[in-house]
């Protein structure tokens, strides 16, 4: 499995959270690992759980979009629109 790094690339509105440019946090199998001090959305969190197994998976099939690391992914909060990259760091 590869563990993931979560990090807020860009804000396009106004998060109350408040979640800041460069803000990150890694997933390493089912554990989340906070820098001292930081926090984390719970909501982006829930919406981004489903697709950590997917981008953890040791070998994705050839063609299989999982398999390019870096992806984008925007918080549901249309206020907030938070941007986090979520890129595959290194493998277990």
């Amino acid at each position: 499995m590869h563990k993931l790094k979560v990090t807020a690339e860009k804000i396009d509105g106004y998060c109350n959270q408040p979640i800041l440019v460069g803000d990150s946090f890694v997933v390493d199998g089912g554990k989340i690992l906070i820098p001292q001090g930081g926090h984390i959305c719970m909501w982006a969190l829930q919406s981004m759980m489903p697709i950590f197994p997917l981008l953890q998976r040791a070998q994705p099939d050839k063609g299989d979009w999982t398999a390019k690391s870096g992806q984008v992914f925007v918080c549901p909060d249309p206020r907030g629109c938070v941007h986090y990259r979520i890129e595959r760091i290194s493998q277990t």
